[in-house]
């Protein structure tokens, strides 16, 4: 099956790039380009596309507010935040957004490449140079009233329920928790969908912010 991405970022020679890094895939198809984020909500909306790569400076709309109104789409594609060191701010907002993951703009292609797949597949990729850097501004600007929600809605878990949370938290996939916790692959699935009700999130990133919130990983 193919992936079918959208390059949302307004500097034309890194659109250029991508199409050029992800051209030559046989499993990766680059449906359409946009410069600003509401032309990408107009073309994610038309060509419905997998997954959206998504920068965070642009003009008309940015990256941020473009991930949180495609969020509100029946199907929304995964989306993956474009960025650099100094917009990590900006990423932590977007991830709570609803972005499955970020990566920095110097990622080495084949990274770029694992990160789509990963998505595409229903899994997070942060970018593991900046993951720590995430982790650290999470912990460091979580309020009390966060943490004390954090833990309340982690609270009402089942306890497989908390075992499958923490493991999305440590950043496994559906296959690394199935083998952690002895588990099939669909009931793992099963259990990450009822932490998206359980939990009142949309996809595993949140789930993961939910976790470090309330400082268990």
């Amino acid at each position: 099956m193919t992936i079918r991405v959208l390059v949302v970022d307004d500097d034309p020679l890194v659109r250029s790039a991508l199409r050029l890094m992800l051209g030559g895939q046989p499993d990766v198809e680059v449906v359409g380009e946009a410069a600003d984020g509401r032309e990408g909500l107009a073309l994610a909306e038309s060509l419905r596309p997998d997954v959206v790569l998504m920068d965070i400076r642009m003009p008309v709309l940015n990256g941020l507010e473009a991930t949180r109104e495609l969020q509100r789409a029946a199907r929304p594609p995964h989306v993956i935040v474009l960025t650099t060191f100094d917009a990590d701010d900006h990423v932590v907002e977007a991830l709570a957004a609803g972005a499955d993951g970020f990566l920095l703009k110097d990622t080495p292609p084949p990274q770029i490449l694992d990160a789509i797949r990963t998505v595409a597949a229903g899994d997070p990729m942060l970018s593991p140079s900046a993951t720590r850097t995430l982790i650290d501004r999470l912990r460091a600007g979580t309020s009390t009233e966060r943490v004390a929600d954090a833990e309340h809605r982690l609270a009402l878990l089942t306890e497989r329920e908390r075992d499958v949370a923490l493991a999305v938290g440590r950043g496994l996939s559906n296959a690394e928790i199935a083998a952690e916790l002895y588990l099939s692959v669909p009931t793992v699935k099963a259990h990450v969908s009822r932490l998206f009700e359980n939990l009142v999130v949309t996809n595993r990133v949140q789930i993961a912010i939910c976790v470090h919130d309330a400082g268990l990983v």
